[in-house]
């Protein structure tokens, strides 16, 4: 018998289409795609503000000459031509530009410059450590109260709206007229003034991340509150809070300045450029220079704080990051 020959099937036409897994090149592209995409890391904040401070050249600016002011502030005892207090009265009440007095001297022959480098160790840290820790004691209040909106968080904010009803200016006075001059108590009223507003900052910044889907996620998965407070929101609430803090500096350096003008702050003979600025009140006809000298430093920090506070929002804002 012959052997039976069973027909050969004719190949589908589905069979005869080219294959669809990728060719050695292919693979090669999305495994190196793939591998350029594991390596990628989230910027951090300090690398986005200085993309942001390249960006924006007034802030750079601010920040240069700010940083200048600081430095010159905290090496005032090794670089200053004189002592604070030392006067020379043959000179009093020289002009800019004196021999030896780049910035002159006031009434009793004090050289400027040496002061506003003095000054700078007065004035600065009494707007900077009162915003720190205006800064960590609102996140901590703004976090719980918008966190526990019932209760403790009602609580919270209906005392801070007591001092919240008080226009600054005149908070700040009526405190610092309570507890004496004095740097110490310059910043317990400058801290107490800003505690409201800086809360309220933190409060309504909290109230819109609580609602989030992650922070559900967190709660649904069994973080306790402590774990949420600290892990999911502390690190969204704290950028506009930052932002917001810069920018006050400006003017909390004015208002200590103005409490020392009134005679609430720092008192003479210490170097101060709100003291400054109250001691050529009474030659001010004969020598402008000696409230004007330290009135131009005071606006010049202000408008530097207000435009590197600028330049940091813009940082931190993912909405004006281009």
């Amino acid at each position: 018998m012959k052997p039976s020959i069973l027909p050969v099937p004719a190949p589908s036409p589905s069979s005869t289409k080219p294959s669809s897994q990728p060719t050695g090149a292919e693979a090669r592209r999305v495994w190196e795609a793939g591998e350029a995409a594991r390596g990628q890391r989230p910027e951090s904040a300090l690398r986005l503000f200085g993309k942001a401070l390249r960006r924006d050249r007034w802030a750079l600016a601010s920040g240069i000459f700010l940083l200048l002011v600081a430095l010159a502030s905290l090496v005032a005892p090794w670089i200053s031509p004189y002592g604070p207090n030392e006067a020379n009265p043959v000179l009093r009440l020289g002009g800019i530009g004196t021999p030896g007095h780049l910035l002159g001297l006031d009434q009793q022959g004090r050289d400027m410059l040496t002061r506003l480098l003095w000054g700078g160790r007065v004035a600065l840290p009494m707007a900077l450590i009162p915003v720190a820790a205006a800064t960590v004691v609102s996140l901590l209040l703004g976090m719980v109260a918008g966190y526990y909106r019932r209760g403790i968080g009602e609580l919270v904010m209906r005392l801070l709206d007591i001092l919240y009803a008080f226009p600054a200016v005149l908070l700040a006075i009526a405190i610092a007229g309570i507890l004496g001059p004095g740097m110490t108590n310059v910043m317990i009223s400058i801290f107490i003034v800003l505690l409201p507003y800086m809360t309220r900052v933190v409060y309504t910044s909290t109230l819109t991340v609580a609602e989030e889907d992650f922070v559900a996620a967190a709660r649904s998965s069994g973080a306790g509150d402590a774990s949420i407070l600290l892990r999911e929101i502390l690190p969204n609430v704290t950028a506009p809070m930052i932002v917001y803090a810069t920018l006050s500096l400006g003017l909390q350096v004015v208002f200590a300045a103005g409490l020392s003008f009134l005679g609430l702050g720092v008192q003479p003979p210490t170097a101060d450029w709100g003291v400054m600025t109250s001691d050529g009140r009474s030659v001010l006809a004969l020598a402008p220079h000696v409230s004007m000298v330290p009135g131009v430093l005071l606006l010049l920090v202000a408008l530097s704080f207000n435009l590197l506070g600028d330049g940091l929002r813009d940082a931190l804002d993912p909405k004006l990051r281009v």
